[in-house]
Protein backbone atom coordinates (compact mmCIF):
# COMPACT_ATOMS: atom_id res chain seq x y z
CA UNK A 1 0.00 0.00 0.00
CA UNK A 2 2.75 2.41 0.75
CA UNK A 3 4.55 1.01 -2.34
CA UNK A 4 1.50 2.57 -4.16
CA UNK A 5 1.24 5.90 -2.71
CA UNK A 6 5.06 6.30 -3.29
CA UNK A 7 4.73 5.00 -6.88
CA UNK A 8 1.67 8.20 -7.56
CA UNK A 9 3.63 10.70 -5.92
CA UNK A 10 6.20 10.06 -8.46
CA UNK A 11 3.98 9.73 -10.86
CA UNK A 12 3.10 13.17 -10.30
CA UNK A 13 6.65 14.63 -10.29
CA UNK A 14 7.52 12.56 -13.43
CA UNK A 15 4.72 14.32 -15.29
CA UNK A 16 5.93 17.33 -13.73
CA UNK A 17 9.40 16.70 -15.72
CA UNK A 18 7.43 15.61 -18.75
CA UNK A 19 5.26 18.34 -19.47
CA UNK A 20 8.21 20.05 -18.92
CA UNK A 21 9.82 18.82 -22.16
CA UNK A 22 6.73 18.28 -23.75
CA UNK A 23 5.98 14.96 -23.66
CA UNK A 24 2.49 13.11 -22.67
CA UNK A 25 0.73 12.13 -19.11
CA UNK A 26 -1.97 10.69 -17.63
CA UNK A 27 -4.83 13.71 -17.30
CA UNK A 28 -4.90 15.23 -14.12
CA UNK A 29 -8.67 13.61 -13.41
CA UNK A 30 -7.02 10.40 -13.80
CA UNK A 31 -4.43 11.33 -11.16
CA UNK A 32 -6.18 12.70 -8.66
CA UNK A 33 -8.93 9.68 -9.01
CA UNK A 34 -5.26 7.35 -8.20
CA UNK A 35 -4.56 9.83 -5.07
CA UNK A 36 -8.46 9.37 -3.95
CA UNK A 37 -7.69 5.39 -4.33
CA UNK A 38 -4.48 5.64 -2.36
CA UNK A 39 -6.30 7.78 0.77
CA UNK A 40 -8.56 4.96 1.00
CA UNK A 41 -6.90 2.25 0.84
CA UNK A 42 -4.60 3.96 3.82
CA UNK A 43 -8.03 5.05 6.11
CA UNK A 44 -8.60 0.80 5.85
CA UNK A 45 -4.94 0.29 7.02
CA UNK A 46 -5.13 2.77 9.78
CA UNK A 47 -8.44 1.48 10.58
CA UNK A 48 -7.65 -1.93 10.99
CA UNK A 49 -4.25 -1.10 12.70
CA UNK A 50 -6.76 0.32 15.63
CA UNK A 51 -8.43 -2.04 16.03
CA UNK A 52 -5.98 -4.81 16.39
CA UNK A 53 -4.10 -1.73 18.95
CA UNK A 54 -7.58 -1.69 20.96
CA UNK A 55 -7.49 -5.59 21.23
CA UNK A 56 -4.22 -6.12 22.05
CA UNK A 57 -4.42 -3.42 24.73
CA UNK A 58 -7.26 -5.48 26.14
CA UNK A 59 -5.38 -8.93 26.36
CA UNK A 60 -2.55 -7.11 28.38
CA UNK A 61 -5.20 -5.94 30.63
CA UNK A 62 -6.54 -9.17 30.97
CA UNK A 63 -3.51 -10.85 31.85
CA UNK A 64 -2.38 -8.44 34.25
CA UNK A 65 -6.14 -8.84 36.31
CA UNK A 66 -5.27 -12.52 36.01
CA UNK A 67 -1.66 -11.97 37.56
CA UNK A 68 -3.27 -9.56 40.04
CA UNK A 69 -5.49 -11.87 41.56
CA UNK A 70 -2.86 -14.81 41.26
CA UNK A 71 -0.56 -12.81 43.40
CA UNK A 72 -3.27 -11.96 45.85
CA UNK A 73 -4.23 -15.45 46.65
CA UNK A 74 -0.38 -15.94 46.76
CA UNK A 75 0.09 -13.52 49.51
CA UNK A 76 -2.72 -13.57 51.70
CA UNK A 77 -1.85 -16.65 53.22
CA UNK A 78 -2.59 -14.70 56.80
CA UNK A 79 -4.60 -12.20 58.63
CA UNK A 80 -2.78 -8.29 57.60
CA UNK A 81 -1.07 -6.98 60.34
CA UNK A 82 -2.94 -5.22 63.31
CA UNK A 83 -1.89 -2.10 64.04
CA UNK A 84 -0.13 -1.69 67.57
CA UNK A 85 -1.96 -0.01 70.65
CA UNK A 86 -1.04 3.75 71.40
CA UNK A 87 -0.81 3.96 75.58
CA UNK A 88 -1.17 -0.28 75.24
CA UNK A 89 0.15 -3.23 74.31
CA UNK A 90 -0.42 -6.15 72.13
CA UNK A 91 0.19 -9.91 73.30
CA UNK A 92 0.78 -12.54 70.64
CA UNK A 93 2.64 -12.18 67.45
CA UNK A 94 1.28 -15.36 65.30
CA UNK A 95 -1.17 -13.80 62.04
CA UNK A 96 -2.22 -17.29 61.09
CA UNK A 97 -5.83 -18.52 61.10
CA UNK A 98 -7.06 -19.64 64.47
CA UNK A 99 -4.70 -17.72 66.36
CA UNK A 100 -5.63 -15.18 68.66
CA UNK A 101 -4.19 -11.90 70.01
CA UNK A 102 -4.52 -10.22 73.32
CA UNK A 103 -4.87 -6.14 73.88
CA UNK A 104 -4.09 -4.27 77.28
CA UNK A 105 -3.83 -0.46 78.36
CA UNK A 106 -1.70 1.46 80.10
CA UNK A 107 -2.61 2.99 83.42
CA UNK A 108 -4.32 5.31 83.58
CA UNK A 109 -6.13 4.44 79.98
CA UNK A 110 -9.44 2.30 79.36
CA UNK A 111 -9.69 -0.64 76.64
CA UNK A 112 -12.52 0.63 74.10
CA UNK A 113 -13.49 -2.23 71.26
CA UNK A 114 -12.54 -5.62 71.71
CA UNK A 115 -10.13 -7.64 74.52
CA UNK A 116 -9.31 -10.22 71.89
CA UNK A 117 -9.30 -10.55 68.48
CA UNK A 118 -8.77 -14.06 66.20
CA UNK A 119 -7.88 -14.75 62.38
CA UNK A 120 -10.66 -16.42 60.69
CA UNK A 121 -10.76 -18.38 58.01
CA UNK A 122 -11.69 -15.73 55.71
CA UNK A 123 -8.32 -14.34 56.69
CA UNK A 124 -9.84 -11.11 58.63
CA UNK A 125 -9.96 -10.58 62.12
CA UNK A 126 -12.41 -10.89 64.64
CA UNK A 127 -14.18 -8.42 66.60
CA UNK A 128 -12.95 -4.34 66.27
CA UNK A 129 -10.12 -2.92 66.83
CA UNK A 130 -9.24 -1.40 69.95
CA UNK A 131 -7.88 1.59 71.17
CA UNK A 132 -6.91 2.92 74.36
CA UNK A 133 -8.59 5.83 75.70
CA UNK A 134 -7.61 8.22 78.87
CA UNK A 135 -9.98 8.04 81.30
CA UNK A 136 -12.09 11.51 81.99
CA UNK A 137 -13.71 12.28 85.37
CA UNK A 138 -16.00 15.18 84.88
CA UNK A 139 -16.70 17.23 87.80
CA UNK A 140 -20.54 18.63 88.42
CA UNK A 141 -21.33 20.87 90.99
CA UNK A 142 -25.21 19.47 90.75
CA UNK A 143 -26.89 17.72 92.83
CA UNK A 144 -26.96 14.00 91.04
CA UNK A 145 -23.31 14.67 90.38
CA UNK A 146 -22.40 15.09 93.87
CA UNK A 147 -24.22 12.44 94.34
CA UNK A 148 -22.36 9.89 91.87
CA UNK A 149 -19.50 11.32 93.16
CA UNK A 150 -20.35 9.97 96.58
CA UNK A 151 -21.01 6.72 95.81
CA UNK A 152 -18.96 4.39 97.26
CA UNK A 153 -17.51 0.84 95.36
CA UNK A 154 -17.74 -2.88 97.41
CA UNK A 155 -14.56 -2.85 99.06
CA UNK A 156 -12.55 -5.62 97.09
CA UNK A 157 -9.93 -8.32 98.44
CA UNK A 158 -6.16 -7.22 97.59
CA UNK A 159 -3.26 -9.06 97.18
CA UNK A 160 -0.38 -10.10 94.88
CA UNK A 161 -2.86 -11.51 92.18
CA UNK A 162 -5.93 -9.61 93.02
CA UNK A 163 -6.15 -5.80 93.09
CA UNK A 164 -8.37 -3.87 93.45
CA UNK A 165 -9.69 -1.74 90.19
CA UNK A 166 -9.47 1.99 89.25
CA UNK A 167 -13.17 3.30 88.13
CA UNK A 168 -14.29 6.58 87.53
CA UNK A 169 -18.03 8.10 86.88
CA UNK A 170 -18.14 9.32 83.27
CA UNK A 171 -21.99 10.97 82.95
CA UNK A 172 -23.43 8.83 85.44
CA UNK A 173 -21.34 5.67 83.40
CA UNK A 174 -18.85 3.40 85.77
CA UNK A 175 -15.72 2.48 83.73
CA UNK A 176 -13.34 0.11 85.77
CA UNK A 177 -9.74 -0.45 84.33
CA UNK A 178 -6.80 -2.41 85.53
CA UNK A 179 -2.81 -2.28 85.71
CA UNK A 180 -1.09 -4.41 82.62
CA UNK A 181 -0.93 -7.97 83.98
CA UNK A 182 -4.41 -8.04 85.20
CA UNK A 183 -8.04 -8.12 84.14
CA UNK A 184 -11.57 -7.44 85.31
CA UNK A 185 -12.77 -10.23 87.10
CA UNK A 186 -15.40 -12.46 86.67
CA UNK A 187 -17.40 -12.07 89.84
CA UNK A 188 -17.86 -8.52 89.69
CA UNK A 189 -16.12 -5.09 88.00
CA UNK A 190 -14.24 -3.54 90.89
CA UNK A 191 -11.68 -6.54 91.30
CA UNK A 192 -8.79 -6.92 89.34
CA UNK A 193 -7.40 -11.14 88.85
CA UNK A 194 -4.39 -11.45 87.33
CA UNK A 195 -3.56 -12.71 84.47
CA UNK A 196 -1.67 -16.22 84.09
CA UNK A 197 0.79 -16.04 81.17
CA UNK A 198 1.76 -19.52 81.93
CA UNK A 199 -1.16 -20.90 81.39
CA UNK A 200 -2.65 -18.68 78.33
CA UNK A 201 0.47 -18.56 76.34
CA UNK A 202 3.22 -21.03 77.07
CA UNK A 203 2.09 -23.84 75.13
CA UNK A 204 0.23 -22.19 72.71
CA UNK A 205 0.14 -22.17 68.83
CA UNK A 206 2.60 -19.34 68.75
CA UNK A 207 4.95 -21.30 70.38
CA UNK A 208 6.38 -21.62 74.41
CA UNK A 209 6.72 -18.65 76.02
CA UNK A 210 9.80 -20.70 78.17
CA UNK A 211 12.27 -22.94 77.02
CA UNK A 212 11.90 -24.84 80.35
CA UNK A 213 9.50 -23.58 82.68
CA UNK A 214 7.12 -20.99 83.10
CA UNK A 215 6.73 -19.35 86.25
CA UNK A 216 3.37 -16.63 86.88
CA UNK A 217 4.29 -13.59 89.07
CA UNK A 218 2.16 -10.58 89.55
CA UNK A 219 0.50 -8.66 86.56
CA UNK A 220 3.63 -10.98 84.51
CA UNK A 221 5.67 -14.08 84.40
CA UNK A 222 9.38 -14.96 84.00
CA UNK A 223 11.48 -18.52 83.12
CA UNK A 224 13.44 -20.41 84.89
CA UNK A 225 15.97 -23.10 83.62
CA UNK A 226 16.92 -26.73 85.81
CA UNK A 227 19.77 -26.42 87.86
CA UNK A 228 23.42 -26.02 85.44
CA UNK A 229 21.96 -23.67 83.19
CA UNK A 230 21.11 -19.55 83.22
CA UNK A 231 18.54 -18.02 81.82
CA UNK A 232 19.75 -15.67 78.54
CA UNK A 233 19.48 -12.47 78.10
CA UNK A 234 15.78 -12.54 76.01
CA UNK A 235 14.54 -14.53 79.32
CA UNK A 236 13.39 -17.60 77.96
CA UNK A 237 16.12 -19.82 77.27
CA UNK A 238 18.33 -21.65 78.99
CA UNK A 239 22.27 -22.07 78.78
CA UNK A 240 24.77 -24.59 79.50
CA UNK A 241 26.83 -23.44 82.35
CA UNK A 242 30.38 -24.53 81.62
CA UNK A 243 31.44 -26.22 85.34
CA UNK A 244 34.87 -26.69 83.86
CA UNK A 245 36.01 -23.58 82.85
CA UNK A 246 34.62 -21.38 85.60
CA UNK A 247 36.29 -23.92 87.61
CA UNK A 248 32.62 -24.45 89.39
CA UNK A 249 33.58 -28.25 90.11
CA UNK A 250 35.13 -30.91 92.83
CA UNK A 251 37.22 -32.41 90.44
CA UNK A 252 40.62 -33.73 91.54
CA UNK A 253 44.49 -33.13 90.09
CA UNK A 254 44.67 -36.06 88.70
CA UNK A 255 40.94 -36.04 87.01
CA UNK A 256 40.02 -34.40 84.15
CA UNK A 257 36.54 -32.59 83.90
CA UNK A 258 34.07 -33.03 80.92
CA UNK A 259 31.44 -30.28 80.80
CA UNK A 260 28.09 -31.99 80.32
CA UNK A 261 24.66 -30.28 79.46
CA UNK A 262 23.46 -29.08 82.41
CA UNK A 263 26.44 -30.48 84.54
CA UNK A 264 30.20 -32.12 84.80
CA UNK A 265 32.12 -35.48 84.73
CA UNK A 266 35.41 -35.77 86.92
CA UNK A 267 37.04 -38.45 84.64
CA UNK A 268 40.09 -40.46 85.27
CA UNK A 269 41.92 -42.79 82.10
CA UNK A 270 44.29 -45.63 83.56
CA UNK A 271 46.02 -47.55 81.62
CA UNK A 272 44.17 -51.42 80.64
CA UNK A 273 45.75 -54.18 82.56
CA UNK A 274 45.65 -57.32 79.93
CA UNK A 275 47.44 -60.25 79.84
CA UNK A 276 51.05 -60.67 78.22
CA UNK A 277 51.04 -57.22 77.26
CA UNK A 278 52.25 -53.52 79.28
CA UNK A 279 51.11 -50.57 78.48
CA UNK A 280 51.90 -46.94 78.98
CA UNK A 281 50.08 -43.25 78.65
CA UNK A 282 51.48 -41.28 76.20
CA UNK A 283 48.50 -38.07 76.65
CA UNK A 284 46.03 -37.84 78.83
CA UNK A 285 43.76 -40.01 76.47
CA UNK A 286 45.96 -42.13 74.98
CA UNK A 287 47.70 -45.86 76.35
CA UNK A 288 50.21 -47.43 74.24
CA UNK A 289 51.39 -50.84 74.39
CA UNK A 290 55.33 -51.30 75.34
CA UNK A 291 57.31 -53.57 72.36
CA UNK A 292 56.68 -57.39 72.33
CA UNK A 293 59.30 -59.76 72.78
CA UNK A 294 60.02 -61.35 69.45
CA UNK A 295 59.44 -64.98 70.70
CA UNK A 296 56.15 -63.59 72.55
CA UNK A 297 53.17 -64.03 69.68
CA UNK A 298 50.21 -63.28 72.42
CA UNK A 299 51.73 -60.30 73.45
CA UNK A 300 51.71 -59.20 69.46
CA UNK A 301 47.74 -60.19 69.19
CA UNK A 302 46.86 -57.78 71.95
CA UNK A 303 45.90 -53.96 71.06
CA UNK A 304 48.69 -51.62 69.86
CA UNK A 305 46.82 -48.62 71.60
CA UNK A 306 43.65 -47.70 73.78
CA UNK A 307 42.51 -44.27 73.02
CA UNK A 308 39.92 -42.96 75.13
CA UNK A 309 36.79 -39.83 73.54
CA UNK A 310 34.06 -38.13 76.23
CA UNK A 311 31.18 -36.50 74.11
CA UNK A 312 28.20 -34.53 75.85
CA UNK A 313 25.03 -34.48 74.49
CA UNK A 314 21.27 -33.93 74.42
CA UNK A 315 18.73 -36.37 75.36
CA UNK A 316 16.90 -37.63 72.32
CA UNK A 317 19.62 -36.30 70.18
CA UNK A 318 17.93 -37.60 66.43
CA UNK A 319 19.77 -40.13 64.95
CA UNK A 320 20.86 -41.31 62.06
CA UNK A 321 24.24 -39.49 62.62
CA UNK A 322 27.60 -39.15 62.69
CA UNK A 323 29.84 -39.29 65.81
CA UNK A 324 33.05 -40.33 65.95
CA UNK A 325 35.65 -40.71 63.02
CA UNK A 326 38.56 -43.12 63.42
CA UNK A 327 41.35 -43.15 60.83
CA UNK A 328 44.48 -44.13 60.24
CA UNK A 329 47.50 -42.12 59.85
CA UNK A 330 49.28 -44.65 57.25
CA UNK A 331 48.38 -48.14 56.29
CA UNK A 332 50.84 -50.85 57.34
CA UNK A 333 49.01 -53.80 55.68
CA UNK A 334 46.90 -54.29 52.94
CA UNK A 335 43.65 -53.93 54.49
CA UNK A 336 41.91 -52.12 57.13
CA UNK A 337 39.11 -53.50 59.06
CA UNK A 338 36.39 -51.53 61.41
CA UNK A 339 33.97 -53.38 63.84
CA UNK A 340 31.79 -52.56 67.08
CA UNK A 341 32.76 -53.75 70.41
CA UNK A 342 30.66 -54.21 73.25
CA UNK A 343 27.45 -55.42 74.56
CA UNK A 344 23.64 -54.99 73.53
CA UNK A 345 23.22 -51.29 74.68
CA UNK A 346 26.36 -50.10 72.27
CA UNK A 347 24.49 -52.17 69.63
CA UNK A 348 21.31 -51.03 70.52
CA UNK A 349 22.21 -47.58 69.99
CA UNK A 350 25.73 -47.59 67.79
CA UNK A 351 26.84 -49.19 64.62
CA UNK A 352 30.37 -48.73 62.34
CA UNK A 353 30.52 -47.62 58.84
CA UNK A 354 33.50 -47.56 56.27
CA UNK A 355 34.08 -43.92 55.42
CA UNK A 356 36.62 -44.22 52.79
CA UNK A 357 39.79 -46.30 52.54
CA UNK A 358 41.34 -45.31 55.81
CA UNK A 359 38.50 -44.00 57.83
CA UNK A 360 35.64 -45.17 59.62
CA UNK A 361 32.74 -43.61 61.60
CA UNK A 362 30.57 -44.58 64.71
CA UNK A 363 27.34 -43.92 63.67
CA UNK A 364 24.10 -43.26 66.26
CA UNK A 365 21.35 -44.83 64.92
CA UNK A 366 18.31 -44.34 67.56
CA UNK A 367 18.02 -41.52 70.00
CA UNK A 368 18.87 -41.90 73.55
CA UNK A 369 16.69 -40.51 76.71
CA UNK A 370 18.82 -39.11 79.11
CA UNK A 371 20.31 -39.46 81.61
CA UNK A 372 22.34 -42.06 80.57
CA UNK A 373 26.15 -42.52 79.89
CA UNK A 374 26.47 -44.79 77.65
CA UNK A 375 29.86 -46.43 75.92
CA UNK A 376 30.95 -47.82 72.66
CA UNK A 377 34.35 -49.56 71.11
CA UNK A 378 35.40 -49.41 68.04
CA UNK A 379 38.10 -51.78 66.63
CA UNK A 380 40.42 -50.84 63.71
CA UNK A 381 42.59 -54.35 62.82
CA UNK A 382 45.80 -54.10 60.06
CA UNK A 383 45.17 -57.08 57.57
CA UNK A 384 48.58 -58.28 55.94
CA UNK A 385 47.66 -60.93 53.35
CA UNK A 386 44.23 -61.42 55.86
CA UNK A 387 47.08 -61.94 58.73
CA UNK A 388 46.72 -59.30 61.41
CA UNK A 389 49.42 -57.11 62.22
CA UNK A 390 47.70 -54.79 64.41
CA UNK A 391 45.15 -53.34 66.57
CA UNK A 392 43.60 -49.77 68.02
CA UNK A 393 41.22 -49.77 70.09
CA UNK A 394 38.85 -46.05 70.27
CA UNK A 395 36.73 -46.16 73.23
CA UNK A 396 33.94 -43.43 72.87
CA UNK A 397 31.73 -42.33 76.34
CA UNK A 398 28.45 -40.41 75.26
CA UNK A 399 26.60 -38.04 78.58
CA UNK A 400 23.53 -37.93 77.59
CA UNK A 401 21.56 -35.45 79.64
CA UNK A 402 18.06 -35.23 81.13
CA UNK A 403 17.21 -32.04 78.77
CA UNK A 404 16.73 -31.94 74.99
CA UNK A 405 18.53 -28.53 75.20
Amino acid sequence: MFICAVNVIFLVCFCSLHQTFGQDCPSRNEIQGSLRQVQKLLSAHEASYMQSLRNLKKKISALQSSAGKQTSKTINSTCPKLDALINGRKLGKSHLVGHEVYFLCDPGYELVGSETRVCQETLTWSGQQPICQVLITITNTSATAAAAAATTFPAATTGPFVRPSRCTTVQGTTHCTCEPGYTISGRDSYTCADIDECELFHNGQAGRLCLHACVNTPGGYRCSCPAGYDVTRDGRSCKDIDECATRQNNCSKDQMCINTFGGFQCVRVDCPKIRNATYVKTSPMRCERNPCPVENKACSQTPNSFSYHYMAVVSNLSAPRVMFRVSALRQIGDTLRFSLLGGKQARRHFTVQRSDRLTGQLMLVTPVQGPATVEAEVEMSELERRVQVGRYITKVTLFVSQYDF
